[in-house]
């Protein structure tokens, strides 16, 4: 476990602590030390009270109704799905064979519980200040917050992660359609699974319908991010 604190940025003093943030309850040894499911419970609402503060602050001037669609918007299933991604939160946890046959480590449900179990254990063990510290490096900047963009835009990125989990399987953008004068073109692009069309967007870029896309894509295979 200690790459994994590395990885994290924080030691654990209580060990025990980072155990039980990353066991499933489906594994053996749960019944006995005991699941992540009580941390994820404190979890979500120290995430909640540290995003709130954090939106709080950098947003001045957005009214309460706005700020509480950006709140979801951070802390929704798929962008704790996304978080725990970007530690390798799956390749830590304990599950048991049924759910690691099935594959539980790349389940958005098991994911995002743990990443909020996670942000529940640190602050057990250090305090809100030490929580503080690793939710805020998963904030989005200002910038992000006020350019009217989702806040998960890197949808590509997150559908590359499922899918390369089977190496045979290969994912590709195309460009299906082009209108608008030069000043104010529209794209629609497809991405295509092993040459099966998966999802298709439109955007003011190619980037942006491929971003959207990706994000179809993701809706049709059941990971809702709203």
């Amino acid at each position: 476990m200690s790459s994994f604190e590395k990885k994290i940025n924080y030691t654990f003093k209580n060990k025990s602590l980072l155990t039980e943030a990353l066991t499933h309850s489906s594994c053996a040894f749960a019944k006995k030390r005991g699941s992540n499911e009580r941390l994820e419970f404190l979890g979500d609402s120290v995430l909640s009270l540290i995003t709130s503060e954090y939106l709080f602050e950098q947003l001045r001037d957005v009214p309460e109704g706005q700020l509480t669609k950006l709140r979801a918007g951070i802390v929704c299933e798929l962008s704790l799905f996304g978080f725990a991604k970007k530690i390798g939160l799956g390749e830590e946890l304990f599950l048991g064979k049924g759910e690691e046959i099935t594959g539980g480590r790349e389940r958005k449900s098991i994911l995002s519980d743990a990443f909020e179990a996670l942000i529940a254990a640190i602050f057990l063990d250090g305090g809100i200040s030490e929580a503080e510290k690793f939710v805020l490096t998963f904030m989005p900047k200002k910038s992000n917050l006020t350019s009217g963009k989702p806040l998960l835009s890197d949808y590509k990125t997150i559908l590359q992660e499922i899918i390369q989990k089977n190496p045979e399987e290969k994912i590709s953008y195309n460009l299906i359609n082009e209108t608008g004068e030069a000043h104010n073109k529209v794209f629609t692009s497809s991405v295509v699974l092993d040459n099966r069309q998966i999802g298709t967007g439109s955007g003011k870029s190619k980037k942006q319908a491929e971003q959207k896309a990706a994000r179809n894509a993701l809706k049709l295979m059941g990971y809702e991010y709203d």
